[in-house]
């Protein structure tokens, strides 16, 4: 068994996952560790597939498996944890840039801390700030709320008042001391394989976005702790994926469909039953009212 296995889902993003192997190469040049690459291609037309076919026969500790359709990012995700074998496993964004980690030390935290399940670095925008899906709260009612009212923006750096109105980014805490949070982003999400096993890694109901938060669900269900850890940091590009990618308006639309689709499955599996039903039609109301905007 490797220590690590790493899995990225590609899909039409040939430059920059080009990047984020090689650097992710150079890093454990630095920081030396068992570990596997496992890159599931979700049919991309760009080239991608080509250039990960080169990668493969040049990197032994890379291995390519090619979908013949989209499978979405779940499922991708998932067909790659079938066919890993570290005892730990990092889910990793293809345009997740991984340059300075030493991997060691997120091993050992999580061998001598039995009671962590998962753990995110600092993951961060090329603009320097935090990516915010990489430190949330779940998306309760209220938190919901106050995020798309704008309350949480407004009370963001304002003591005691952002624990009331900040609670979707948990703006109380501080970014840059090791805390416990609810959820993490796909983007960059270390955990011990053993949990991805017993909760079945991704949920495949959702095709893209919020298979994060329903696998932070499921893992604090199971009683364990996500840790947000900064000490070490990932640059996540992120404008060249999902909602922010550029091309077609069909593209976009579909996007934007699978963002907002993501928030019905997960209240509904998870919230819907602890409201009446009018409550329920007006949460759904305003997710279509956001969704068609």
């Amino acid at each position: 068994m490797v220590s690590i296995s790493i899995i990225i889902v590609s899909f039409n993003t040939k430059t920059i996952i080009n990047r984020c192997l090689l650097t992710l190469k150079k890093n454990f040049y630095k920081y030396p560790v068992d570990y596997e690459v496992i890159v599931v291609d979700n049919d991309s037309r760009d080239g991608t597939v080509k250039l990960l076919l080169n990668l493969e026969k040049q990197w032994s500790n890379l291995q390519v498996f090619l979908s013949k359709k989209n499978l979405g990012f779940g499922k991708g995700n998932n067909l790659g944890l079938q066919k890993s074998k570290g005892k730990f496993v990092l889910y990793l964004n293809s345009d997740a840039i991984t340059e300075d980690i030493d991997f060691r030390d997120l091993i050992n935290l999580m061998e001598t801390q039995k009671e962590i399940g998962a753990l995110t670095v600092k993951v961060v925008l090329p603009t320097g700030e935090i990516d915010p899906a990489s430190h949330r709260g779940f998306p309760t009612l209220w938190r919901s709320f106050t995020y798309f009212s704008g309350l949480e923006r407004i009370f963001y750096n304002t003591p005691i008042l952002n624990r009331i109105f900040g609670g979707y980014h948990l703006a109380n805490q501080n970014l840059n001391s090791i805390h416990e949070v609810d959820v993490i982003t796909g983007a960059f999400l270390f955990a011990r394989k053993e949990i991805l096993e017993k909760i079945g890694g991704f949920d495949e109901d959702y095709f893209a976005y919020g298979e994060d938060i329903e696998m932070a669900f499921q893992i604090k269900k199971l009683g364990y702790k996500i840790i947000y850890y900064p000490l070490w940091n990932v640059l996540h590009i992120k404008s060249v994926s999902g909602l922010k990618k550029k091309g077609s308006s069909v593209i976009r639309k579909k996007t934007n469909t699978y963002f907002y689709d993501s928030m019905k499955i997960f209240y509904n599996k998870h919230y819907a039953k602890n409201h009446n039903w009018l409550i329920n039609k007006l949460v759904f109301s305003v997710i279509d009212y956001k969704k068609n905007k």
